[in-house]
């Protein structure tokens, strides 16, 4: 199950909209296909390097390097959610997870998509600057921005003068920031 060939730019909100996150019969059988071919051993738990693979040979993803960031979040947020399995289950995705990875992954592209967005140097890193040129899109985005200077130095976590992803996704998420529909309607 190819999701498609990828432009040379990946657009990672569109990626997003084609992960089968829903939970109709459909998208059910879509979401088995991938997980075989994400699994290459038949053992039923996904690596880190597997899911890598995956998202760049399965999902068409070119670019992996660039979105690593949001595909390692995903991972260590999906890993282990499922107990009851095997102590080796804490430490891969397993089968009943995978469609939780593909929720987070969702949820991780398209924030990725707006950090990316903001970060026109393309140092995966917002500076203040960054941040200020990019308050009228956060509004549009649902995110309203009254002091940008105070508004950087709570997302700044480590006070390094730069936002790094990581930063960026917890302050997000609390802001509600993109539109992270889980397919359950």
């Amino acid at each position: 199950v190819e999701i498609s060939s990828m432009p040379t730019k990946v657009d990672y909100r569109e990626l997003a909209t084609k992960l089968p996150i829903g939970k109709t019969d459909e998208e059910k059988t879509r979401r088995n296909a991938i997980f075989k071919q994400f699994d290459p051993n038949g053992n039923g738990y996904l690596s880190l390097a597997e899911i890598d693979k995956g998202v760049h040979d399965i999902l068409g993803l070119d670019e992996l390097f660039k979105c690593k960031p949001a595909i390692m979040r995903a991972y260590q947020a999906a890993k282990g959610v499922h107990k009851g399995g095997t102590a080796r289950g804490d430490d891969y995705v397993t089968r009943i997870e995978f469609r939780l990875l593909l929720v987070y992954l969702k949820q991780y592209f398209e924030l990725y998509s707006i950090f990316d967005d903001i970060d026109s140097g393309d140092d995966n890193r917002i500076d203040v600057g960054e941040f200020k040129k990019a308050v009228p899109l956060l509004a549009q985005w649902g995110v309203q921005i009254t002091d940008p200077d105070a508004s950087f130095r709570e997302i700044d976590r480590d006070n390094g003068g730069q936002i790094l992803f990581i930063e960026f996704c917890d302050w997000a998420i609390k802001k509600q920031l993109g539109n992270f529909d889980d397919g359950d309607d």
